[in-house]
């Protein structure tokens, strides 16, 4: 006999958690990325200099090393917690490693 695993209509989803300050400074970042990555690709379609391609690129990779960074600071001070539990070292450690893959 198998268990039907179908997600119930009638549940609502649940609420996300109210934005943080931090949150709302990462996301802004984010959205700046994505108009970073949308002239990279204008950049391209008018075959643009290979270097201002690169200068742009170089950019938006430091800029996303920003954001990650932010998100992993507030990470290790617990905000992104599993409700209930506190960050161990290790949780930070495995966080740093993602953060470098």
């Amino acid at each position: 006999m198998t268990t039907d695993t179908t997600p119930n209509p009638q549940t609502p989803p649940a609420a996300a958690p109210p934005l943080t300050e931090t949150d709302t400074r990462v996301l802004l970042r984010l959205r700046r990325i994505e108009g970073q990555v949308r002239g990279l690709q204008r950049m391209i379609e008018e075959g643009r200099d290979c270097h201002d391609i690169l200068t742009q690129l170089s950019g938006v990779r430091s800029a996303l090393d920003a954001a990650g960074e932010q998100i992993l600071e507030q990470y290790a001070g617990g905000c992104r917690a599993r409700p209930g539990e506190t960050v161990t070292p290790q949780d930070v450690v495995r966080a740093v490693k993602l953060l470098r893959r």
